[in-house]
């Protein structure tokens, strides 16, 4: 029985020190996440029940029989962990469950999450409302009448907790399901001394028992450490980042064993030996560590340090190779998820270049700490890396590995941008060449196909010209001849988007829109669409000065003219189409808006690509024509669709204004 006392008493010590450690450890971390939370309650009430349990086997070794106030304190511990434990251990493998497959509570869910919460404090409070006596029993009584079920509640919620866990393990993936699965197989060991005790209970010797509790006891540290030993070795629940909060947690737990192996060998020697003088030896011993300590870390250290600069290496390598992609957005958002998950962040930020009106990181709800550091470039700051955790401090390594690849960053920014400008000269090249062959071979077109086109026409209206001609000949002549200039009008098409358009000069906007406008209003009327110039909407009217952009007119017209028959074919059965001109932004904005059917978002990303058209005798040409000569007068355009009552469009277009 001796022996069972010892052994239970290093039980509960090491219990309790387990489930202070991941206590610490969660508050620490300070994940604002409902399962955080439930996971911090369960542990605290497994250490509650320790701590009980640790503080009545001290009391009956310091005192035989404890005092009333002490029995009340470790009682008071013993029934706050027994009441909160089948509640928390289900909310949060419920929780964590609900993680991994977002979803829903169904009712019956609830409903067991509630009977759970609720059931502990209805079994130990039943037997007052079954006698009829509704007074308070009595704190003896109750931690009598509680102690009398603690088995079997404890032996339903490790089965509990087991079934729950092998729940998720038909869920979870790769290193969750083996975390899960050594979970389950725990809780099962836990129950195994606890139904003994609870079937043969009437068979066992006082030694038996004794031994069972020890057993249950010790097995059910097993949880415990497994979570430590995953947080730690494999970062679940990214806790294995918070290195500087482990080391604290280590050094401050063998403080305290040591201090407490000190007042026990004290209070052993204390016959013979002056307690105070034992406890200086013991303490100055320590002086003499310090060097067999320092062999023993030291190596340790270094190989983390190592460990920590190669992954970092690694990392930058990565995003260097990122960086030759040629996207600055595509590497920062890279750089930004690979840096959060190396070292387990809560949030990352990279800023280049650096606006000072974006509000600072922080970290989520706040309990966490934010590093900024400046991203420099020839001693110049051209951004900003920040960096938030979720509850402890950076550790020196991380801080370090941060300001590496916070050098390392406008450098990959660098390559970046050069990469992107190579590529879109190659583009750019490559698009010249391919429009002079388009050029070449639309010339080429052009000159064999006119030729007989003209002489066609000729003939065909020589011989309309004849009197005698009959009318159906007349009438297929007419057809033709119309077919010959729908073919020379494509031609013309044809050559001018192969044509590149020319720069360095001047085009009046205002006027040109105007002519634009009116060259096209009659041919627009009797289509029954009305063609206006005005001001934009919301303005107050029509600019009346000039407006001068950097442009030829031959190729500002082609941009009117096609934007104006666009969207006057767009209303086949009558409208309006308004052009309008305003300065905006130091920018000259020119707006074309009809009253058709609209575009849909799908027709939206295609309708600028060459030879794309909705039209049966379209040539998918104008607005590839628009295009291209937008983007050789350094500006922009834009469609948007519908406008105003789920239809229209309006095309705008904005031009660099001459000086």
């Amino acid at each position: 029985m001796a022996i069972l006392f010892y052994v239970r008493l290093i039980a509960l010590t090491a219990g309790t020190l387990v489930y202070l450690f991941l206590i610490a450890l969660i508050l620490g971390h300070r994940r604002p996440r409902l399962f955080e939370r439930l996971l911090f309650f369960l542990v605290l009430a497994l250490f509650a029940i320790y701590a009980g349990g640790l503080l009545e086997i001290n009391a009956e070794i310091q005192y035989g029989s404890p005092p009333s106030v002490t029995r009340v304190l470790y009682e008071s511990l013993l029934l706050f962990g027994v009441f909160l434990l089948p509640g928390t251990l289900v909310d949060a493998g419920t929780a964590y469950d609900l993680l991994l497959t977002p979803r829903k509570i169904r009712w019956w869910e609830w409903l067991v999450l509630v009977a759970f919460n609720l059931y502990p404090i209805a079994r130990f409070f039943t037997p007052v409302f079954a006698s009829g006596n509704f007074h308070w029993p009595g704190f003896q009584s109750l931690t009598e009448t509680y102690r009398s079920g603690l088995v079997v509640l404890l032996l339903f919620t490790t089965i509990t907790g087991a079934a729950l866990s092998l729940t998720i393990v038909r869920r979870a993936t790769g290193l969750e399901r083996r975390i899960f699965q050594w979970l389950a197989a725990a809780l099962f060991l836990v129950s195994a001394p606890l139904f003994i005790q609870d079937v043969f209970f009437t068979v066992l010797s006082p030694t038996l028992t004794g031994a069972m509790i020890v057993a249950a006891i010790m097995l059910a540290i097993l949880p415990g450490v497994l979570l430590i030993y995953y947080a730690l070795k494999h970062n679940f629940l990214e806790y294995g980042a918070q290195r500087n909060l482990v080391y604290a947690l280590s050094a401050t737990f063998l403080a305290l064993l040591y201090l407490a192996l000190v007042h026990r060998i004290s209070g052993w020697l204390a016959p013979v030996f002056p307690p105070e003088a034992t406890a200086s030896v013991l303490l100055f011993v320590l002086i003499f560590l310090f060097e067999p300590l320092e062999r023993v870390i030291g190596p340790a250290l270094h190989q983390r340090l190592r460990e920590r600069m190669d992954r970092t290496q690694r990392l930058s390598v990565e995003l260097q190779s990122e960086a030759r992609h040629g996207d600055l957005a595509r590497l920062i958002a890279r750089a930004e998820e690979l840096i959060r998950q190396e070292f387990g962040l809560a949030a990352v930020r990279i800023s280049i270049p650096r606006d000072l009106a974006t509000k600072p990181l922080e970290a989520p709800g706040g309990l966490g700490h934010t590093a900024r550091i400046a991203l420099v470039k020839d001693k110049k700051e051209i951004g900003l890396l920040e960096a938030a955790t979720t509850g402890a401090f950076l550790t020196g390594e991380t801080t370090a590995a941060l300001e590496f690849l916070a050098e390392q960053i406008p450098a990959m920014a660098d390559l970046c941008r050069l990469i992107e400008e190579k590529l879109r000269l190659e583009r750019e090249l490559a698009e010249r060449e391919r429009m002079a062959m388009l050029g070449q071979m639309a010339a080429s077109v052009s000159h064999n196909l006119r030729n007989p086109l003209s002489s066609m026409k000729t003939i065909l209206q020589v011989q309309m010209e004849n009197r005698d001609l009959p009318g159906d000949v007349r009438h297929d002549c007419a057809l033709v001849l119309d077919e010959i200039n729908r073919m020379n009008a494509k031609l013309t098409q044809l050559l001018k988007f192969a044509k590149p358009g020319t720069s360095g000069e001047r085009a009046e906007a205002v006027a040109l829109a105007k002519n634009t406008v009116t060259l096209f209003r009659h041919d627009a009327e009797r289509r029954n669409v009305i063609v206006e110039f005005g001001p934009p909407v919301g303005a107050a009217g029509a600019p009346e000065e000039e407006i001068g952009v950097l442009a030829s007119e031959e190729a500002l017209g082609e941009v009117l003219a096609n934007l104006v028959v666009n969207a006057i074919e767009a209303q086949p059965e009558g409208g309006r189409v308004r052009v309008s001109l305003a300065k905006k932004d130091g920018r000259l904005e020119i707006c074309v808006e009809d009253h058709g059917p609209g575009i849909s978002p799908e027709m939206r990303t295609r309708i600028f690509q060459p030879f794309f058209t909705t039209k049966a005798a379209g040539t998918g040409l104008g607005l590839a024509i628009v295009a291209r000569r937008v983007d050789e007068m350094g500006g922009t355009i834009a469609c948007e669709s519908p406008i105003g009552n789920g239809k229209g469009s309006r095309f705008r277009v904005s031009l660099p204004i001459a000086g």
